[in-house]
């Protein structure tokens, strides 16, 4: 409320690009671009985005020995899908936390 939603666009392009790097996915679309993309299609490229979300997350934490769940881009998609996209980035924020203290 306090910053009129900026912090959350902040937040979507910052988990974006973190976890291109975790991923060691640093060619792929920078989180301004994905966020410009969202914009562009109207927020469906945001469910694209929260399923590529997960799959990166799972290829980080396999990348460090961290058990992986098969099922998180599924849960990512369908939480952007029913409008909690907060929601799926205080997830997603919460695996890069993991994996970031096992590095």
């Amino acid at each position: 409320i306090v910053t009129c939603g900026f912090y959350g666009i902040y937040w979507f392009i910052r988990i974006t690009d973190e976890t291109n790097e975790v991923s060691s996915r640093v060619g792929e679309i920078t989180g301004i671009g994905a966020f410009l993309l969202s914009l562009i299609t109207c927020s469906l490229y945001d469910l694209y985005w929260a399923y590529r979300q997960g799959e990166k997350l799972n290829i980080a934490k396999s990348d460090y020995g961290i058990p992986t769940d098969d099922n998180s881009h599924i849960i990512y998609l369908l939480l952007c899908l029913f409008g909690l996209q907060i929601v799926a980035l205080a997830v997603m924020q919460n695996e890069l936390n993991n994996v970031a203290y096992y590095t």
